[in-house]
């Protein structure tokens, strides 16, 4: 039982996973600290972006405000700082990956060889 989950922990994926949790939660602190400077040039450009007191007819739609425009600038960070990187890192490997059909000379050596072992066993 306890060799299984050795086996377990073991394997790749788990602890890639473990890893991207762990750099999840610090890339999470470096994009907060990013949120709370734009947030205060926002702040220092229009008037303050903390909407929580916003209660028009009485009903508080100011903290949801808030949350929406938090949640939008880490939406716009977490894009153009990983997602756009990271298409651009796909697309080159992509198109090397393409244009390297062809075996390369060793591989084309060693290919030789495995047939005439093959005819050679017959």
């Amino acid at each position: 039982m306890l060799k299984g989950f050795k086996d377990f922990i073991m394997r790749g994926n788990v602890v890639d996973l473990a890893i991207a949790v762990i750099l999840g939660g610090a890339f999470a602190k470096v994009v907060e600290g990013f949120v709370a400077i734009l947030m205060n040039l926002i702040g220092k450009a229009g008037g303050t972006p903390n909407f929580n007191s916003w209660n028009p007819g009485g009903i508080p739609v100011g903290p949801f405000l808030t949350s929406l425009v938090y949640f939008l600038i880490v939406a716009a960070i977490l894009y153009f700082l990983v997602v756009t990187p990271m298409n651009r890192v796909a697309a080159r490997r992509k198109a090397g990956v393409e244009e390297s059909k062809a075996p390369s000379e060793e591989a084309a050596v060693l290919m030789e060889i495995r047939d005439e072992l093959r005819i050679r066993r017959l």
